[in-house]
């Protein structure tokens, strides 16, 4: 039996299978979010326990009986299941409840070739979507399975299979040529906020913590946002100002997900560079989420896969305004450097806060001091107004300026460079840390 596929595949069965294997469990309430996120229109939520799933059907044959009537009973025209499945148990389960099956990886890249909406973005998503089909090729392909009699009825059979293959091929050798000038022109981006020395703060977070709403309240951008998952999809930069710190950039990336497919990660590494390349990370957490910590793992995995895990993190737990009694505060380690901040991103609540806690894990080497200096010195003190370094200026009985100085180490050495002064003038740190005090 075969059956024509509809166009359209809103009415869905959800599945979710209890599996004893802990690497394998998913969220149950996450996949009635994806589908809804897909604009899905959940009709019955199908739910069962195995020890290990079965090689041909992946459910047990009693759940596939109860599949069937649920989805005769609701007419549904998509299965959804919350699981990774064989191209073999998609066939088998099509051809045993007539109706379209989807697992869990084919709806996470439905819902993101909806959210692109940059040439790259959108490149990358179907980058993702032609190596997730070439193994599933045959099941587009149903109508050339059927045996025909007869002169003149035989269908192509694998040879329309073996053409759709190598249109395949040539389409995802053609994109990723493209992908790879996009790239390209990205790294010319990066290179050159590296020669400036501009830092990158990268929002990393699992999908729908609010990074999009924290990226809106931190650059006044205007970042889509809403209560879904991957409400945002494409890489968003922004300049922001910091005290101490001047200029950065703010990137705004996907979000992650639990057993996020690989072939994403491989499509949207380029996009995730500016994650492994910022200097700091903030991970965005909700706080309301009673499964934050479960989210905060996926997380920390998801960027060991990219690459990331060295980069240093400030935890940043949103949506405290939906946690009645928790105020914005800072959480410090034991060597006083802040690794946490609670905020609303909603309401601006503990922002400042953040802003500080960002400005001072970039700034970790802050020069501040009060110079002295002499009508001679006047390039050095025009160079620290140009900078913004001075806070305030007085001058002795001597005629000497004393100037109250604070700017990043790294800025104040290449001003003393850049007047060919010597560095051990005004910092005699330098000489102890030569051996010659």
């Amino acid at each position: 039996m075969f059956f024509e596929r509809p166009e359209s595949g809103e009415r869905a069965i959800l599945v979710h299978v209890e599996l004893a294997r802990e690497a394998d469990r998913e969220n149950p309430r996450e996949l009635e979010e994806l589908a809804l996120s897909a604009g899905a229109d959940p009709v019955a939520f199908l739910t069962g326990s195995r020890a290990e799933p079965s090689p041909k059907f992946f459910l047990g044959k009693g759940k596939i009986e109860e599949l069937r009537d649920l989805v005769h009973e609701h007419e549904a025209e998509l299965v959804i299941f919350n699981h990774s499945l064989r191209p073999a148990q998609e066939r088998n389960l099509e051809r045993e409840l007539q109706c379209r099956v989807l697992d869990r990886t084919g709806l996470i890249l439905d819902i993101f070739a909806q959210r692109a909406r940059t040439h790259e973005g959108k490149l990358q998503v179907e980058l993702a979507q032609l190596e997730h089909m070439s193994t599933r090729l045959v099941r587009g392909w149903t109508h050339l399975e059927r045996q025909k009699g007869g002169i003149g009825l035989r269908g192509p059979g694998e040879t329309q299979l073996e053409t759709d293959r190598r249109l395949l091929r040539v389409r995802i050798k053609s994109i990723l040529k493209r992908l790879e000038r996009v790239r390209k022109q990205r790294d010319q981006g990066r290179r050159a906020r590296q020669r400036a020395e501009v830092p990158t703060v990268s929002l990393v977070g699992y999908t729908n913590a609010g990074k999009s709403t924290l990226f809106n309240r931190l650059t006044t951008a205007n970042v889509y946002a809403a209560d879904q998952l991957f409400a945002t999809l494409d890489p968003t930069l922004r300049k922001i100002e910091l005290a101490d710190v001047g200029a950065a950039i703010l990137a705004d990336t996907v979000g992650f997900i639990r057993h996020l497919p690989h072939k994403l990660v491989e499509a949207f590494r380029a996009t995730l560079q500016e994650t492994t390349d910022a200097g700091l990370l903030l991970h965005v957490i909700d706080s309301y989420d009673e499964e934050r910590l479960g989210h905060i793992e996926q997380v920390e995995h998801v960027l060991e896969e990219i690459g990331a895990a060295e980069v240093p993190v400030l935890q940043v737990y949103n949506k405290i305004d939906c946690m009645p009694g928790t105020e914005p505060r800072v959480d410090r380690d034991e060597n006083g450097v802040p690794w946490r901040v609670w905020v609303s991103a909603v309401s601006g609540e503990g922002i400042e806060l953040l802003l500080a806690a960002i400005s001072e894990r970039l700034g970790e080497e802050i020069f501040h001091d009060q110079l002295k200096l002499t009508p001679a010195d006047g390039n050095l003190r025009a160079q620290l107004y140009a900078q913004g370094a001075v806070i305030n200026e007085t001058v002795d009985e001597n005629g000497h300026m004393l100037l109250d100085v604070r700017l990043q180490m790294k800025d104040f050495k290449r001003i003393l460079s850049r007047l060919g002064i010597a560095q051990e003038q005004y910092l005699p740190e330098l000489v102890d840390e030569a051996g010659l005090a």
